[in-house]
């Protein structure tokens, strides 16, 4: 389709990252918009109806928001080369790493900006909200800007008592991440898959370009960062994903943190909106969160610790897509995805079926 998209959103923004990356990859027209007041004021507000960022301006006028929609769009308008593997061990695994990197990650990507990157992410977002003022009406408005999203972190789960078991699971995962990529360019081959897009908004805009968890990436996961480099300038020489469907023995690492971390909170969450549903049949708007309950992170470790954080119901919404992925396939191909997840420790990750199907309709979440 003929015509110029126009994304909004910012450098210092996790899912606009995604968004770009994407974008770029796939040589789409597009220029992007930086958020500040103005554009928050007279487009982002009217056409969501809150403020988030990005969104993406189709050339027909159309309003595109959540990176996992505006892929899915785009991927239908622009079919190649497709960032959707067909083998469905390489599809449901990338599936499963989009909801990673989407959701889980922000612990520590949370983490990282507001407790060790606190001064210069303040600067960043005065001068992305208010370029029109001066360096200290800059950090003024960058103070009143930051204010939500370092009050979010006890709501992550991320905490004094938790904040040491963030880290060592994200080193672990660096580590994991950079053993990796020392033997492909990209998750699963030549090509980088929507579980590249996942995981590279957190890794990009958060860990490698805030500047105390950029060094820190630089020292212990220099692969790593060629992967952010390659995936920040668009995939250029992508190619084909490795042939027979493989999943690389280096990937189940990172899947079987993802089990062990994240899967408990995904169950827990499922059972929780379940009951939250049955009791308010008359309510379709889901709320942004539902209450409370436990979690457990970096297992088996020194640091390992719990806490609790929000029940986000969105994350259902979320692992609905590598689970409509799987049971779509058939039963031939779903065992050969269950071999794959058992060697992550959860080979009935994806078997249980949920009570209740959630959808989103004008930008928000609702009962289906």
């Amino acid at each position: 389709m003929a015509g110029q998209y126009k994304l909004y959103g910012g450098d210092i923004s996790y899912y606009t990252g995604k968004a770009r990356a994407y974008l770029r990859f796939k040589k789409v027209d597009f220029v992007e918009i930086h958020a500040g007041r103005k554009e928050y004021k007279e487009v982002i507000l009217p056409r969501v109806g809150w403020p988030v960022i990005p969104i993406l301006i189709t050339p027909e006028d159309e309003t595109l928001q959540d990176t996992s929609d505006i892929i899915d769009e785009l991927e239908a308008r622009h079919p190649q080369p497709s960032v959707y593997p067909i083998g469905p061990r390489q599809r449901v695994a990338s599936f499963l790493l989009e909801v990673f990197g989407d959701e889980w990650l922000k612990l520590p990507a949370m983490h990282y900006r507001w407790n060790h990157n606190t001064e210069w992410i303040i600067a960043q977002f005065g001068a992305l909200s208010r370029p029109d003022l001066d360096l200290e009406g800059q950090r003024q408005a960058g103070e009143q800007a930051c204010k939500p999203f370092r009050g979010s972190l006890p709501a992550l789960g991320v905490t004094e008592a938790t904040s040491a078991a963030v880290e060592a699971s994200y080193e672990g995962l660096m580590a994991e991440l950079d053993a990796h990529f020392q033997r492909y360019p990209y998750l699963f081959g030549d090509r980088p898959s929507i579980g590249d897009f996942g995981l590279f908004g957190p890794l990009y805009a958060h860990q490698y370009r805030d500047p105390a968890s950029g060094a820190l990436m630089q020292k212990l996961a220099p692969n790593l960062v060629d992967w952010v480099l390659r995936m920040h300038e668009g995939a250029p020489g992508a190619g084909d994903f490795l042939p027979n469907d493989e999943v690389p023995e280096t990937i189940i690492p990172v899947l079987a943190r993802m089990m062990r971390e994240q899967l408990p909170v995904l169950r827990s969450t499922f059972r929780a909106l379940a009951e939250w549903l049955d009791a308010n049949p008359d309510i379709r708007e889901i709320p942004r969160g539902i209450g409370q309950h436990a979690f457990t992170i970096a297992h088996d470790t020194p640091a390992q610790a719990s806490g609790e954080r929000v029940i986000f119901p969105f994350d259902q919404w979320m692992w609905q897509r590598p689970y409509d992925c799987f049971t779509q396939l058939p039963v031939d191909d779903q065992a050969r995805v269950r071999e794959m997840l058992e060697q992550a420790g959860a080979g009935d990750a994806l078997d249980t079926p949920l009570e209740h199907r959630v959808v989103r309709r004008n930008f928000k979440l609702e009962r289906l």
